[in-house]
């Protein structure tokens, strides 16, 4: 699962694509193990917890005991153990991003460190604002450690322009932005998915489970009640299901979101500082 780097230790922007693609492919089968874990974790529940023929009255399982809940829902079908499934790669991804992201966002407010950073670089203490990006410890006190590590370099560079040393420093700043940046963004697309995906497994279901009431109401004579109670079961089940799991995945894709511009925003406001410092500090 994905983590953020310890400042520091940033290769460079072809380094890191040369090195990356292994750790991607790590990346990819460990998320792939997690899905396929949760959906046959899914199907073990209902099979084995949902379908227990404790919540039943007679043997074959098409009895449910009157007011039990497992019953009820174990009607629901094939597409119960899916979305059951789905629900877990949900919680796995948020716990997953909820670790990554809270770590990325350091122990420090950004605003409060960017004020510190502004500070000692008014009074040309490099040294010291590189130490508050070590106390930050997230992502944007790692950008901003990256940015000082060249602004520091640029001050005692006495070949290039001013300009010219701005701009250094704002590239460095950019490429440390660029590994940063989609270590927070990683794994969000499960939960963009899942809210879409969620609703119209749900969906199916229903629909499914319509198609069996209507079966059992089309009958010659009278129609076999428990199966159209059966069938209404079901795609109420399925519905529920679907638009439970996609309204977690919706609610939790936006709060990361929302987290994640902040940090975004940090970012880009200590770029801003250190070049505006470089600027009206060594011309």
């Amino acid at each position: 699962m994905a983590d953020v780097k310890a400042a520091g230790q940033r290769p460079s922007v072809s380094q890191s694509a040369h090195a990356g693609s292994p750790k991607n492919t790590n990346f990819f089968w460990i998320n792939l193990i997690v899905v396929v874990a949760c959906v046959i974790v899914g199907e073990l529940i209902y099979n084995f917890v949902l379908g227990s023929s404790s919540n039943f009255a007679d043997a074959e399982r098409t009895k449910p005991k009157p007011g039990n809940l497992m019953a009820t829902m174990y009607e629901g079908g094939f597409i119960v153990p899916i979305l059951m499934g789905t629900l877990l790669i949900v919680i796995c991804f948020v716990i997953e991003r909820f670790i990554t992201i809270f770590k990325a966002k350091g122990s420090m407010d950004a605003g409060e460190f960017v004020r510190k950073v502004q500070y000692h670089l008014a009074n040309k203490n490099i040294d010291a604002a590189i130490s508050e990006c070590d106390k930050q410890n997230g992502s944007v006190g790692n950008v901003m450690r990256s940015g000082l590590t060249k602004y520091r370099e640029m001050t005692n560079n006495h070949e290039l322009e001013s300009d010219q040393k701005v701009l250094s420093i704002q590239k460095e700043i950019e490429e440390a932005t660029a590994l940063e940046v989609p270590m927070l963004e990683k794994n969000l697309v499960f939960l963009s998915t899942i809210a879409s995906c969620a609703t119209l497994l749900g969906l199916l279901g229903t629909v499914m489970g319509m198609i069996r009431s209507f079966q059992a109401m089309s009958n010659a004579g009278a129609p076999d009640a428990g199966a159209l109670a059966s069938g209404i079961s079901e795609a109420l089940i399925n519905t529920a299901f679907g638009i439970s799991t996609s309204f977690i995945a919706v609610i939790m894709y936006n709060f990361f979101t929302t987290i994640i511009d902040g940090i975004t925003f940090g970012i880009d406001e200590s770029g801003f500082t250190l070049t505006q410092s470089f600027a009206s500090n060594y011309k």
